[in-house]
């Protein structure tokens, strides 16, 4: 994996439609500029991302980069749900609305079984146009335990046996659950989104050092908290819901510290995810080739050490936190994607 990968639910159309052609354009550059990990889901535009990830690498040497999508979530037409599917509501805030626009003609389906993990791969397969996927990921069992450790976990390791999938994982936006699957299977690597950010360290604490200690790789998703750490304003995101004035206040201070030191608040976002040694690769979620093309610079930039004192002293980092002054080094083989 290269530091920086591509994350696809932006360009599935994540709150807002984006075109097919930007989208493809978008990966395509990514793929252009050194970036050679490409993580998808059905579930982000219901199936539309991995479509446009697949179109985009189509052309690419296959052996040339990562590719990881998910399972748990079956893409069923509107007219063939059952009354006893577990359809995923994709409700934002309960509202009548739903997270992506893409596809409005079929629904999420929540399918934690053996069964419903070999349909889901199959399904992704043929929408990827790839002969092969690398990861695959356990998307979001948070209610689903039971179902997912007896059914969708087994069925996944079958498939790494087999050799259909390389390497299996779970992702989801909470920790708890993260670290029992870390503590109690012989998963390769984990997907925490939102869990390990200037904002919330909260992955930090436990999940980490099981996976430092279980030689089971990190990839972080959503380092600028669904999109407040990168625009902080009224009505940006935090946790993919409006922020409230007590988080907007926060990243303010946060920002005002790195203004003092000349560093942009996303840079610091950036390099404190990606300090942590557990840490291997983060997933930038963008809508276009120009906001790719902002992350090797912030991720280079030189950051003085005095910033990340001034933010333990204001008590918005823990004491423990680490940080680049820390001498924590990415490994030799996950570089940053060259600036051309």
């Amino acid at each position: 994996m290269t530091r920086l990968g591509f994350g696809s639910a932006t360009i599935g159309g994540l709150f807002r439609d984006v075109p097919e052609a930007d989208a493809v354009a978008t990966v395509q550059h990514a793929e252009r500029v050194g970036v050679r990990y490409f993580d998808t889901a059905p579930l982000y535009g219901y199936g539309a991302a991995e479509r446009r990830v697949g179109t985009a690498l189509a052309s690419v040497p296959r052996d040339s980069f990562v590719l990881s999508t998910k399972v748990g979530r079956l893409i069923v037409a509107r007219d063939q749900i059952t009354p006893d599917m577990d359809v995923d509501p994709q409700r934002i805030d309960d509202q009548d609305d739903y997270y992506y626009r893409s596809n409005p003609g079929v629904r999420p389906v929540f399918d934690y079984t053996g069964d419903g993990i070999r349909r889901s791969v199959e399904a992704s397969l043929g929408r990827l146009g790839l002969d092969r996927i690398d990861i695959l990921y356990l998307h979001d069992p948070d209610h689903h335990w039971e179902q997912a450790i007896s059914g969708a976990y087994p069925a996944m390791a079958r498939l790494r046996d087999e050799g259909v999938v390389r390497a299996i994982g779970v992702g989801m936006n909470q920790v708890a659950m993260l670290t029992r699957f870390a503590r109690e299977t012989d998963v390769d690597v984990i997907l925490a989104a939102n869990r390990y950010t200037l904002l919330d360290q909260e992955a930090s604490a436990e999940l980490f050092p099981i996976c430092e200690a279980r030689g089971i790789a990190v990839v972080l998703g959503g380092v600028f908290n669904s999109g407040v750490l990168a625009d902080p304003r009224p009505g940006s995101r935090f946790g993919y819901l409006p922020a409230d004035d007590a988080v907007l206040g926060r990243v303010h201070r946060l920002r005002l510290a790195c203004e003092r030191h000349g560093v942009p608040l996303r840079a610091a976002a950036i390099q404190f995810a990606l300090a942590h040694p557990a840490v291997t690769s983060m997933l930038a979620g963008v809508r276009t080739s120009a906001q790719l093309d902002d992350y090797p610079g912030l991720m280079r930039l030189a950051i003085p050490p005095a910033l990340w004192g001034d933010l333990k002293a204001e008590g918005l980092l823990h004491p423990d936190a680490v940080t680049p002054t820390d001498g924590a080094a990415a490994p030799a083989a996950a570089a940053a994607p060259p600036e051309d």
